[in-house]
């Protein structure tokens, strides 16, 4: 089978498509025939190894060399103990370990898969497990009337953040590169940060809650920005702000929070995900679609940040 590969820890100049040997289902797994697969930030940090914690695939080199987790498929075979899917079913969500999507077929347990609404093409639906599950959580118990600014929001999980925060009657505040800002107001953004020109964190006490995408700052500064009572969710971004976050919000929200956002990989989230969007709520943003022999390109506009939405991969 065709599969993307990724041998070492490193540049997009890594990635290539090559061939593997097919997979075997074991008796508690089903082999899916993979439709389309969607790009992360996890991809992009797993890609290049840092930060240092997207080495838990390996620390000196991947040890699962198959990269991507986002993936929309149909079932091919399932193990004798598998009794919820059968060949032909149609299911989306995330892998495992957060590896092996990008491949023609992955054999994996079925208890993060979710049957595939018929409201949603297979590249919808590669593009909200693990997005629409980070947002879902940072967006939880949002009030109409509040302030949220989202930061990195023109990436792969800010348009669902955007969304969802909207859905719940928020003011949304969004903030990336100046050159995405009209994708951002389209999205429903009621303001745009140009993060090169504007630090969103030296106001004081403007935001009820920050979905913060690619933390760099350190928490000390960052609970200033907050209401009282407020929150700051960090999602992804340098180690050391992240290991500062969890060690010191605690110490520094004097009345808010300002946390790490943990987001385990959850059916039960991604089907409430998938309830909101197919509601109406939201609807996934796709930037661009890259076939798999692509790949390489797909993961070269990744690593540049260059993508409005998710880069999906299909796969014939």
């Amino acid at each position: 089978m065709r599969a993307v590969l990724q041998d070492r820890y490193g540049t997009p100049d890594l990635v290539r498509v090559g061939d593997r040997e097919r997979p075997v289902p074991g008796e508690g797994q089903v082999l899916i025939r993979v439709k389309a697969a969607s790009l992360n930030g996890s991809d992009r940090e797993n890609l290049a190894g840092s930060p240092f914690y997207a080495r838990n695939n390996g620390l000196r080199r991947p040890r699962h060399p198959v990269p991507g987790s986002d993936v929309a498929r149909i079932v091919e075979e399932a193990g004798a103990s598998v009794t919820e899917f059968a060949p032909g079913d149609e299911v989306f969500g995330e892998l495992a370990g957060y590896r092996g999507g990008l491949a023609e077929y992955v054999a994996t347990p079925p208890k993060l898969l979710s049957r595939k609404p018929s409201e949603l093409t297979f590249a919808e639906a590669a593009a909200l497990p693990q997005a629409g599950c980070i947002a879902l959580r940072a967006t939880a118990g949002v009030q109409a009337g509040e302030r949220v600014l989202v930061n990195g929001a023109g990436g792969a999980g800010g348009s669902l953040a955007i969304g969802f925060a909207k859905h719940f009657g928020a003011e949304v505040i969004a903030a990336d590169r100046g050159d995405k800002a009209d994708y951002l107001r389209s999205l429903g953004a009621d303001e745009t940060i140009d993060f090169a020109t504007r630090d969103w964190a030296a106001g004081r006490a403007e935001y009820d809650r920050v979905i913060d995408l690619i933390g760099h700052r350190s928490p000390t500064r960052v609970h200033r920005a907050l209401r009282p009572g407020g929150q700051y969710l960090l999602v992804g971004g340098h180690t050391r702000i992240l290991l500062a976050t969890a060690a010191l919000g605690w110490a520094l929200g004097r009345g808010k929070q300002v946390r790490v956002l943990v987001v385990p990989q959850s059916r039960a989230d991604l089907e409430a995900v998938t309830a909101l969007v197919t509601g109406g709520a939201t609807k996934p943003v796709i930037d661009r679609v890259y076939p798999l022999e692509a790949a390489p390109e797909a993961f070269e506009r990744l690593a540049a940040c260059d993508n409005q939405g998710k880069i999906v991969i299909e796969i014939p």
